[in-house]
Formats: C-alpha cells, structure tokens, sequence
C-alpha cells in the first residue's frame, strides 16, 4: 500500500467516526482502575506506539488516565536556563514554524490559516504581525504536561470548545483550518524580566478528554469564556495538561526567531531551548 493509500485510510479511521462520542468515551474508559482493564489497555496501547515509561516518577499506574498524565522523575527534563532563550514547553515533533504574514500562518506546508481565526481577537493577534511560531505535535506515548517556556505572568486564558478532529499529518492535509476548529485554550502571557508577549495554544484532538491547567479551573461549556487570571510562574514550572496527546502552538514577536536548530520533524523535549528572544528579524 502506497503512502498516499496509507494516510487516506489513517484519515478515514482516526477521523469519519463519531469523534465527540468515542473521545467521551475514552475519557470515561481511561479511569477505570481495574488491573485487567488497565493491563490489557497499556499492552494494546503499547503494541501501536513507542512508549517508554523509563523516566516515570512511579512504576505502577493505576489506571490508563493515570499513565496518560503521569509526571516525571526528578531532572528528568533539564531546563535551559540562559534568559535570552525560550524554551519548549513540552516533549514532542516540531510541526510548522516560521513568521506570521499577512495575518497567516501555516498549518502544513501550502496550508495557511488565518492567526485571528485561531486567537478569536484581532487586535491579539496584531500583537504577532510579523511574529514568529511554532507548531508543537503531542503524540500518545509522548509526556503529556506542558511547561512555563520562560518566567512569565498570564493575565488572561480563553477557552473555546470546539471539535475533536485529530491532529496528525493526514489530517493536517485534508482539513482546512483544523487548529480553528478544535478545542482550545489561547493563554496570554507576558516575559516577566522583558515584557514580551508571549501565548501559547493548547489544542485539544480527539481521544483528548481535555485540557487542564494547573492555575486556573477549565471547566467544559458550550460557548467561548475569556478567564482573567494572575498567575506568575518560572521557567520550567508545570502549566498544565492534557489528557492524551495533542498539540501546542507558541507565538512571539518580531524581535524573536526559531533557534537555528530547530527543524521541522525533530524530536523535542520540554526545557530544551525553542526560540532567541530579542534577536532581530531575518530580512
């Protein structure tokens, strides 16, 4: 079967079902803390993906949920602590990145959408006209905690519900917009020693039983909410999680850029250095 064949029925599997209902389903089905039923679950689980659960803080899990969100060992991911460089958030494959034009950016390669769609506020994303970003890919086996890429202070978390479409490369190539469309939490933050502003944007896919942050309470709506919060928070320091894997997108201003070594399709860990602050744009 040819790549093409490949990713159309990838597609058609992960995709044209009942997404809202199965992802429903498997945020029930997750916590059940029954040792057969989570026995069975993790060797399924581990004949399709590349888990490695080496860098575990604890050993035994007591449900599928539980190993989903489980944290770390102690220094398990180093945090590059120079002041001049943002770090990632969290583990996972570096999608698209590069400058915010015209109000667009990429989704895939000849796929753009447009910043205000994704934000839901136009005068946000006038903050990032000529910005730079980059698009974060969770994958189920992956860490799923995300981290503060800088100190920083957020002022104001909005939360729209949406679809669960998946976010995989398949699906990135077939729908149009596809970060607009999904759950999502856009968090404003600013750099505590700078003053940047920096946002992030958790993006919730199916199989994902929701975003959570560790400092402010998400709870599920029907309509858009715009959060105030006052949280200040290091570099490093736990911001929240999701509840399988899936995305994160990361916008910074023009005098930003995208760490030389940072490519697309690399692997990344959380801590590890992203973007330059303050350097100056490419010409």
């Amino acid at each position: 079967m040819n790549i093409v064949q490949q990713e159309e029925l990838n597609f058609l599997l992960t995709n044209r079902i009942p997404r809202r209902t199965l992802t429903r389903f498997m945020g029930w089905f997750s916590r059940i803390e029954q040792p057969l039923v989570r026995d069975v679950s993790m060797f399924v689980w581990k004949l399709f993906a590349d888990l490695d659960l080496s860098d575990a803080q604890q050993t035994r899990f007591r449900s599928l949920h539980d190993c989903f969100t489980r944290t770390l060992k102690d220094g398990a991911r180093p945090v590059d602590m120079d002041p001049s460089i943002v770090v990632s958030p969290c583990d996972a494959i570096v999608g698209a990145s590069g400058r915010v034009t015209d109000g667009q950016v990429l989704q895939v390669k000849g796929l753009p959408y447009a910043l205000e769609d994704l934000l839901g506020d136009p005068r946000h994303a006038a903050v990032f006209r000529g910005g730079c970003y980059v698009t974060l890919r969770l994958t189920s086996s992956m860490y799923h905690r995300f981290h503060a890429p800088h100190d920083c202070q957020v002022s104001l978390v909005s939360h729209f519900p949406g679809d669960v479409w998946n976010v995989n490369p398949p699906t990135l190539k077939r729908i149009e917009g596809l970060f607009c469309k999904n759950e999502r939490a856009v968090i404003r933050t600013r750099l505590t020693a700078t003053g940047h502003p920096m946002t992030l944007v958790p993006v919730a896919a199916i199989l994902v039983a929701g975003i959570r942050l560790r400092f402010l309470d998400l709870a599920r709506g029907t309509h858009r909410r715009d959060l105030p919060c006052k949280a200040s928070l290091h570099k490093g320091e736990e911001m929240g999680w999701f509840e399988h894997g899936s995305t994160i997108l990361v916008f910074l201003p023009d005098d930003c850029r995208l760490c030389d070594d940072v490519t697309e399709g690399q692997t990344i860990r959380a801590g590890q250095r992203l973007f330059q602050i303050g350097a100056p744009s490419p010409a």
